[in-house]
């Protein structure tokens, strides 16, 4: 019979976990800078070297973004290299760009059990249900259905969204201190429904990417589930690998 053998967590990885408990917390806000790595290292009693390797990690997982000269800063979906980090299509031709958003609908509904598994919900429980377009030079292109904790998103309402100018991480950042860390995505080939066919103005049954994410916030806590309808016929989705 073999028993479990205690694991060793190194020092850095203990003082980084502290560090992503206290930006869940607040502690410090997005854009705000945090604290010196002398200060950081005095604080818990460790060297300025343990402290550096701990922020080296939030800084490679974009937790934080140094900049030189000013210090260490709590990491933002306003900065520019965030804005697409979430975003994975890219035009065939052309240059990059960000996409108009366009509200279709907003509301609150009952979570059912599939939702409610993949938020870490009760069945049942109270879910914002967002659906939406993104429009690249025009074009309708993504056909978006989000579902997001309602006890998180209190307020969160059609004339919220349809004042927000930017990303919709940026608006659960910065209104509702909901930050996206992460996500996980599934992928794979779908037929349009008369809704998606609708929406992307295609014809039913053309081959769409659906892409299925769910993003999770500190402490590794899923938010929001979103499945993506993507044409294809102009974009690709491109991800980096290494």
């Amino acid at each position: 019979m073999s028993t479990a053998s205690p694991t060793f967590s190194p020092l850095y990885r203990q003082i980084k976990r502290l560090l992503v408990q206290s930006l869940g917390a607040g502690e410090w806000k997005p854009g705000q800078a945090i604290p010196s790595e002398v200060e950081l290292a005095s604080r818990y009693g460790v060297s300025q070297g343990t402290v550096r390797k701990a922020m080296d990690e939030l800084a490679d997982e974009n937790l934080v973004v140094r900049r030189q000269g000013k210090g260490t800063f709590v990491a933002t979906h306003d900065e520019e290299v965030h804005l697409v980090r979430f975003l994975r299509l890219f035009p065939n031709d052309g240059q990059a760009q960000y996409p108009q958003s366009r509200l279709l609908e907003v509301k609150r509904a009952r979570a059912p059990s599939d939702i409610a598994r993949v938020l870490d919900l009760k069945a049942g429980d109270g879910i914002v249900v967002i659906r939406r377009l993104l429009v690249f030079g025009g074009e309708p292109t993504v056909f978006d259905d989000i579902a997001l904790p309602a006890s998180l998103f209190r307020g969160l309402d059609a004339a919220t969204l349809t004042a927000h100018h930017g990303s919709l991480y940026t608006l659960f950042e910065s209104k509702f201190g909901t930050r996206m860390i992460r996500a996980d995505e599934r992928i794979r080939a779908l037929a349009a429904d008369e809704a998606a066919a609708s929406a992307l103005e295609v014809p039913v049954g053309t081959p769409l990417l659906c892409v299925d994410r769910v993003a999770y916030t500190y402490g590794d806590r899923p938010v929001e589930f979103r499945r993506g309808l993507y044409r294809t016929d102009k974009h690709h989705y491109r991800n980096s690998l290494s």
